[in-house]
């Protein structure tokens, strides 16, 4: 397959070694734990018209595809060759009939690893951290001793503060970022990054996320800490992943968040990372990620399919025109896997009120479940599905600096480039790490 091998020289993996077992024959299978998780979690039933899809995984498919091994550098032939065989193996057909069938909550057995325990609370940290640093505000509220702190530091982060804007990444700490327990979180999926070249570090860049999926696990994991080994593929690049300037108004979270590398996704913040710092001190050597669907996106995001708001949005193609950065598509298989949600199309009337949400407010409510802590059926947190990021070939800019000046068929060309590369990779990767897909990728507006 044209291009694989450049994918393979860069590709990090981090899987649980806890959730294996060898026999005597050298053979590696899946705990009991883990099987009985992965059937009761991948077994989903959709409804399309008349039509049904019974989708499953049978107990083989994830040891055998290699999902579940040490730390290591893929061989993406091996991958290819262990995908092909998942479906065929024994028993499929009769595990994806029982699984359907399977009623009630599946309860997580009590004798699991400590190592899988640490990487289910890392992840349910990272699902809450909204809320818990907002818990630790109102408590600090409660007390009159830190109210001559707590005043100043909310005129100053509500009027004055612009660290998410100023693009000096001043907050940015490498030692947050690189803690060890953002390798449990990359695990519990697990996760894993692909390069499909290298990139100069003499260039500037904007990656693309696709899809926005319900929370953006991958993209957290990807290129907002080093769980994933981005330094290593990526040398010489700072990368800065983009969220919304209101979760830079939020007690607490905001220092949190500074801390991580993370900025605001407007576009002063985003012209002022592509033209400040870097080698040159003209931004040469950074990088910008923004996951481009947005919150419009997030009500997309049903498993086994891939649908992206894409096709209207070209608010960073001009973006970088203006910067000269060049820009990097990158396709999260497993993204829009780790959770189920109320499909818009069978209740319109809530998905209406979803839009009204996102139109006066800027985000929107999902109404998602996936498993618990304790279960594998109902609850918040995602499901155990692997996560693969594919990062694409850079498409090349020309700069073009007067924004009155650019040409609106020079944005259409590098948006059909775009969306090409998106495309090539879904079509090159699409057996190796979305088998289980029931459509697929879409382009809407």
């Amino acid at each position: 397959m044209p291009g694989q091998e450049n994918l393979q020289a860069g590709s990090l993996q981090h899987q649980p070694e806890s959730v294996i077992q060898s026999s005597s024959s050298g053979k590696i299978s899946l705990s009991p734990e883990t099987q009985t998780e992965q059937n009761t979690s991948r077994a989903n039933h959709v409804q399309n018209g008349n039509k049904s899809w019974h989708i499953a995984a049978n107990n083989s498919e994830l040891s055998a595809a290699g999902f579940y091994s040490p730390i290591k550098r893929i061989d993406t032939p091996a991958i290819l060759a262990s995908h092909e065989h998942s479906q065929s193996a024994p028993g499929y057909s009769e595990l994806r009939r029982h699984s359907s069938r399977t009623r009630g909550i599946h309860w997580a057995p009590l004798n699991i690893g400590l190592e899988r325990r640490m990487q289910t609370f890392v992840v349910l940290c990272h699902t809450l951290t909204i809320a818990i640093f907002l818990t630790f505000f109102f408590f600090a509220c409660a007390i009159p001793v830190f109210w001559p702190l707590l005043l100043p530091y909310l005129v100053y982060i509500s009027l004055f503060s612009s660290s998410a804007t100023s693009g000096t990444l001043s907050g940015r700490s490498d030692f947050m970022r690189s803690l060890p327990i953002w390798s449990l979180y990359a695990s519990y999926f697990p996760a894993c990054l692909h390069r499909s070249e290298a990139l100069l570090p003499t260039r500037k860049y904007i990656f693309g996320y696709h899809p926005h999926g319900i929370i953006s696990h991958g993209a957290f994991a990807a290129f907002a800490t080093e769980a994933l080994g981005f330094s290593r593929l990526f040398p010489g690049i700072t990368n800065t992943l983009l969220t919304l300037d209101s979760n830079f108004r939020i007690p607490f979270y905001r220092e949190y968040a500074l801390a991580m590398g993370l900025a605001s996704v407007s576009r002063e913040s985003c012209e002022n990372l592509l033209s400040k710092g870097g080698a040159d001190g003209e931004g040469m050597g950074r990088a910008i990620t923004i996951v481009i669907g947005g919150a419009r996106e997030s009500l997309d995001a049903l498993p086994h399919s891939l649908r992206l708001v894409l096709k209207c949005r070209k608010g960073f193609i001009k973006l970088a025109i203006r910067t000269g950065a060049d820009l990097v598509p990158v396709l999260a298989f497993g993204e829009n896997d780790l959770y189920e949600q109320v499909r818009s199309d069978q209740h319109p009337v809530i998905h209406k009120f979803q839009m009204l949400i996102k139109h006066t407010m800027g985000f929107t409510i999902p109404l998602f479940h996936a498993r618990g802590v304790f279960n594998y059926d109902v609850g918040l947190m995602p499901y155990r599905r692997p996560l693969n990021i594919v990062v694409g070939r850079p498409i090349q800019v020309v700069q073009q600096r007067d924004r009155d000046k650019i040409d609106e068929t020079y944005i259409d060309d590098l948006h059909d480039k775009y969306i090409r590369e998106l495309r090539r990779l879904w079509e090159q990767y699409k057996d190796v790490f979305a088998k289980d897909r029931i459509s697929e990728i879409e382009i809407v507006a």
